[in-house]
This record gives structure tokens, sequence and C-alpha cells, in this order.
């Protein structure tokens, strides 16, 4: 009797794998038809009819036929139901953004409140509240709301969902899944916002199929990012790896939150930029305004001064980790654009590796609001029996 029970228990866990192997490969690398997967899975045509049809009766994937005429019996296209998705949240130090991001890494909807100061966790608990119950109109149209994931500027435990510090925001020690989840009545989940944002870009971004590579972010927070060497992303012992901004790139220069001087983190400053053009706000898109329209001499010598130091930080971050691609975004993705080839090639030409590329984060404002649902879309990729 044991005997058969284990023999059970191995051929749900395997039929589990399965399942979960064939939605992650459709969230991930999009439509793809029933041939398709038997090719990459290694999976006999059956076993794909099975697996498809257990994924379809949870509506977690749909079927369609394909489009054009071809010779023979066609073969289903395969594809996640973006119904199923995940509310996320990326808290700043002058805005909180909420979205819900369907499977696929569909955005239904992405909302933006500017905020009068700095919130408080507590502030930004209620005002996701609010801004949830304002997409109500949206969610009504989804299936399924499977959780929130949260990235945010700081470190967080991904294991305790506890912040240790968000230092810009000035939250400390703090339980961050608890408060945000209650808010919204669904299980949170959080990690670092430029972890998320690496994680975003390898799955559906500029790294795709990439196996190493660089990512860094720039928010109104400052500067975050994240690695990934192998396809594997490097997270550290406690889930603190790839503090990049904190590299230093002008000895005695601006402080630092951390208490050193010069770091990345304090000379390369979306605000820095901002000021320079005569802006008091107004974010990233403000800024992408402003260095697309002939640039005055008082925001074109800040910029060019960031983007000299920019490339101190990624010669070294090339020397470090080796990878091919670098990957720029938030306000670090406009000064890409400012600079054009130049950077890549000022990073090219001292590095002592091998070429590498430069270039902008592709999902743009989407991308770390995108890299939070990926975190709560885990459970179910792992497990959708």
């Amino acid at each position: 009797m044991r005997s058969a029970q284990g023999t059970a228990n191995g051929t749900e866990g395997l039929r589990a794998q399965n399942l979960s192997q064939i939605l992650t490969m459709v969230h991930r690398d999009g439509p793809l038809s029933r041939a398709e997967l038997t090719r990459r899975t290694g999976f006999n045509r059956s076993t794909v009819g099975a697996l498809v049809l257990a994924l379809t009766e949870k509506n977690l994937v749909r079927e369609t036929e394909p489009v054009g005429g071809r010779v023979g019996r066609p073969s289903p296209i395969v594809r996640v139901n973006p119904g199923i998705a995940a509310l996320a949240v990326n808290p700043d130090i002058d805005a909180l953004t909420v979205g819900v991001v369907g499977l696929g890494g569909h955005v239904h909807a992405r909302v933006r409140r500017e905020t009068a100061g700095i919130p408080t966790l507590e502030e930004a608990v209620r005002l996701t509240g609010a801004m949830v119950s304002e997409l109500q109109p949206v969610l009504g149209g989804i299936d399924r709301l499977l959780g929130v994931g949260i990235a945010l500027p700081g470190l967080v435990n991904a294991g305790t969902g506890r912040v240790l510090v968000a230092p810009h925001l000035g939250w400390r020690d703090a339980d961050l899944t608890g408060p945000f989840g209650t808010a919204v009545d669904l299980p949170a989940v959080a990690a670092n916002d430029a972890s998320l944002g690496s994680l975003a870009e390898s799955i559906f971004g500029a790294a795709v199929g990439v196996a190493d590579s660089v990512y860094l972010n720039g928010s109104a927070s400052g500067i975050g990012g994240g690695i990934v060497t192998g396809r594997t992303q490097l997270v550290g012992s406690r889930g603190y790896g790839g503090e990049l901004g904190h590299t230093l790139v002008r000895p005695g220069g601006s402080s630092c939150h951390c208490g050193r001087s010069g770091c990345l983190d304090a000379e390369v400053r979306l605000e820095r930029l901002l000021g320079a053009a005569g802006l008091d706000g107004g974010g990233i898109e403000a800024l992408e305004d402003v260095l697309a329209d002939s640039p005055g001499p008082g925001i074109r010598s800040e910029a060019e001064r960031q983007v000299e130091l920019l490339t101190v930080a990624l010669v070294n971050f090339v020397n470090i980790f080796d990878p091919s691609l670098i990957i720029l975004g938030g306000f670090l993705g406009s000064l890409v654009d400012f600079a054009g080839t130049s950077l890549e090639d000022q990073v090219n030409s001292a590095s002592l590796a091998g070429r590498v590329t430069v270039r902008r984060a592709a999902l743009g404002p989407e991308l770390l609001l995108v890299g939070a649902a990926e975190l709560a879309f885990q459970p179910l990729l792992a497990s959708p029996a």
C-alpha cells in the first residue's frame, strides 16, 4: 500500500512539474503552438495535449486557431490568460505607482500619484488602498487576482517580507508585506526595485536570451542594480545583492546616505538634472522632454558630468562581472539617449574585458510593475496544480 501511494504521489508530483513547465514557458515566451511546446519540452503530443487541457480547465491558458492558411492540420496556439493578474506597487520619495499586471507581463492599467512629501510607510499603504479602489473598473474585468508585489527602493528581506532600510524613504526595520497585504486583502511579496527591474528585463525586455547582464535603475530615490550571471540572478545570502549605487565614482565627492562620499548614488541624481533644467519635480517624464528638445547649457553640462561618472561605474561593473549587456533604466535610460553611442564607446575603451553592449531598458515606465508582478506570480507558476 505504501508503495502504491508513493507511486501515486510521484506521478502527481511529475504532473505538477510538467504543468509548471508549460505554463511558465507560455507566460515568459508568449503564445506558442502545441507543436512548438512538444518540440521544446520533449514530451509527446498526447502529453502536451493533456497538460494544455488541464491548464485550460483551470482558466490559466487559452487556445486559438493559428492565423493564415497552412497545409495540413494546424496546431492550436496556446497563450496565457492575461485576466489572471496581480497588483504591483512601487513607492518612491515623490510618488506612488500602482498597476494591474496580467500573466504574460500584460499591464492592464498603471496609475501614478505624486505625493506632497516623502511618504511614510503608513501613508503609502493608505494611498495604495485608495488607488486600488480607483482601479475597480479595471479590476472588474480581471478573472483572478493572485496577490500584490511590491518593488521598493531599499534593502528588503524577501523571505520575511521586512524592509531593513529604505534610506531615502526613511523606512527602517519594518514589516512591509503585512500592511500592504492587509490594505488590499491579498497575499503580498516584496523585493528591491532594481532587482525586480533586472528580472523583468531578463524575461520580457532587453535582456531576453542574454546569459550575463548588469542592470541599473535610476529613480528619484537613487540608483540600484541587478546582476544576472549564467541566467541566474545574483541576490546574495540575505537577498541584498546588487547595491551597485554605492560604487565609488568620485573620491571626496558628495556625501552619501551610506556614510561615504562620492558614491554613484550621490553623484548621479535625477533631482540634479531637473534642477539644472530649472524644473521643480515632474519626474523622469519631464527630464525626457527637456533632454529631447535642444537642452540648454546648464542641463547639458550636468548631463555630461553625470554621463562621465556613470561611465566610471560601468567600467568597474564590466571588469567585475564581465557581462555581455548593460541595461540602464529609469532616468539613466534618458542619459543613454542623451549620450548616444559615446557612452558605450567610452565604457568599451576603458574596460579590460571584451566588448559590451549598453542599452536602454525596453519596458519603460512599466518596468518595475512587471517585475513586482512577476514576484507575485511565482507561486502559481511553480505549482499550477
